[in-house]
């Protein structure tokens, strides 16, 4: 069944959720704008409340309470100004980017509102105070922006005030409930020693860590996360003989059958403050075996293309890290000072797979310029973070999938990324402004991948590189996390995607 294209009701409840367009958290204008341009959406929005209203006058024994408002005005959801608001650009390139933030552009709400637990509605009053604080630090209403610890860096920030008196609300409020059910190596376990081990730190700092964000109580959390890992999964359950990926579909369809069956939360909110994670390539396809797992929960993707149905504005990118033996190598954690030499003006490393890296190589690889180093495989007797510690720029091509994990391991050599990527929504989009620390490369101008960084002058590069190191305490694998790095991130990106959905 393909999911991407139509979502079927749960058998306890009424409509397919859907999410409140937040001009301040995230947002599609192309949507936006189709609301107003004709009256043809009056139309639809009539007949839906129609329906709905037949359904719930015929059907008995329904949890869920379907309640949409049309308020522009009074929703104290909307605002006027654009933090963390993305859109999705329509060339072939699709990437999360900054709106206006003096955008003025209203949109109907559209509210699911579920059941009439005493404790969701405690949870709700709570966030509403974190979004009305958010908001009001955002426009300087109530707050001094200097009060940041973050004004003074460089430009890294979409607002860095807001990003701070968000972060805080999380701190004061956000809790994660992690489901029991299950057992590892397929449920509650993760890969930490290879690519993919974002995934599995993640998991095990949530399920094994001192962190303060996980309860026990889940009437008292905000997201629930399904712990199951799709890594583990290929590893252990697809047969690589047969190639039949069925088995996956079948793990995690019966696992949200316990929980939903077991606890009320899933069907209480069809899924939309549940969240997975994974840093496999299929995790995406492995997602749409529920449709409201797909359309409706917070996926948190590595390879987080939009190709591919990922949403940014639901959906959280899962920045990939290579921890070969489970740590960051030690030449990258050393800190360099600023007048480091860097001999090279490109680096990159790396295996052909994709339809990016065979362009690549064909137009630098062995070009006998020393201003770029482009190998396939580095020579043997040849470092590979040794050349990214000496080059002023490196090349962070798509593989297989859209992410790369020389994004990271750049960010952590103070090299400035180079982004080489077709439908890649980046991590931490909605608080970066990435042009403030990397160069973005269109596929088609790989040929003139030379001129367009040389053409780079050098105040530019030193801003570019200030950058990096600025946003470098934002990609760190702390053990245990520490305040803003990397493992907090991913919590605040989850946090952000909870706070656009609305439960009463």
């Amino acid at each position: 069944m393909d999911y991407k294209k139509r979502s079927t009701s749960s058998s306890k409840s009424t409509s397919k959720l859907q999410r409140e367009e937040n001009p301040w958290i995230l947002g599609s204008p192309e949507m936006d704008n189709s609301c107003r341009s004709s009256s043809l959406p009056i139309l639809c929005f009539l007949f839906f409340l129609f329906f709905n209203l037949l359904i719930l006058c015929f059907q008995d024994g329904m949890n869920t309470v379907l309640v949409i408002s049309t308020s522009w005005e009074n929703s104290d959801f909307n605002s006027t100004h654009g933090l963390f608001r993305t859109q999705i650009t329509t060339s072939h390139e699709a990437r999360a980017v900054a709106v206006s933030e003096n955008s003025t552009q209203k949109t109907p709400t559209i509210i699911n509102e579920v059941g009439n637990l005493s404790e969701v509605q405690v949870l709700e009053k709570g966030l509403a105070r974190a979004r009305a604080a958010i908001r009001a630090v955002a426009s300087n209403r109530t707050r001094n922006a200097s009060s940041s610890p973050f004004i003074n860096t460089v430009d890294i920030y979409r607002n860095a005030a807001a990003f701070h008196q968000s972060y805080l609300e999380m701190e004061r409020r956000f809790k994660v409930f992690v489901y029991e059910e299950g057992e590892p190596p397929l449920v509650h376990d993760g890969p930490c020693k290879s690519i993919y081990s974002s995934e599995g730190r993640f998991i095990n700092e949530l399920e094994f860590g001192e962190t303060v964000f996980r309860t026990m109580d889940p009437q008292q959390a905000h997201v629930y996360f399904l712990p199951f890992s799709v890594t583990k999964m290929v590893t252990y359950i697809y047969d690589p003989k047969t190639r039949n990926r069925s088995t996956l579909h079948s793990f995690i369809s019966d696992y949200i059958h316990v929980v939903s069956s077991k606890y009320g939360f899933w069907n209480r909110s069809q899924g939309a403050d549940h969240f997975m994670l994974s840093c496999h390539d299929w995790a995406p396809w492995a997602s749409e075996t529920s449709s409201q797992l797909y359309n409706n929960s917070i996926r948190v993707l590595c390879n987080a293309n939009t190709s591919e149905g990922f949403d940014p504005r639901k959906d959280v990118s899962l920045p990939e890290i290579n921890l070969i033996g489970g740590h960051i190598s030690q030449k990258l954690l050393t800190a360099l000072p600023e007048a480091y030499p860097r001999s090279f003006l490109v680096f990159f490393a790396g295996g052909v797979h994709g339809p990016i890296r065979p362009i690549l190589l064909q137009h630098w690889k062995d070009k006998g310029d020393n201003d770029i180093r482009v190998y396939e495989y580095l020579p043997k007797g040849l470092d590979y973070y040794s050349f990214m510690l000496q080059s002023k720029f490196c090349l962070c091509p798509s593989g297989y999938e859209v992410a790369s994990p020389r994004i990271v391991e750049a960010i952590h050599a103070e090299c400035v990324p180079v982004i080489i990527s077709d439908y890649y929504v980046l991590p931490f989009s909605d608080v970066f402004r990435w042009e403030k620390f990397s160069v973005e490369v269109s596929v088609v101008d790989i040929p003139r991948l030379k001129e367009i960084l040389s053409s780079i002058s050098e105040e530019e590069y030193r801003m570019l590189k200030e950058g990096v190191r600025a946003v470098k305490m934002h990609f760190m694998l702390n053990q245990p996390p520490k305040r803003f790095d990397m493992f907090h991130m991913i919590l605040h990106s989850i946090w952000l995607r909870r706070l656009n959905v609305r439960l009463q």
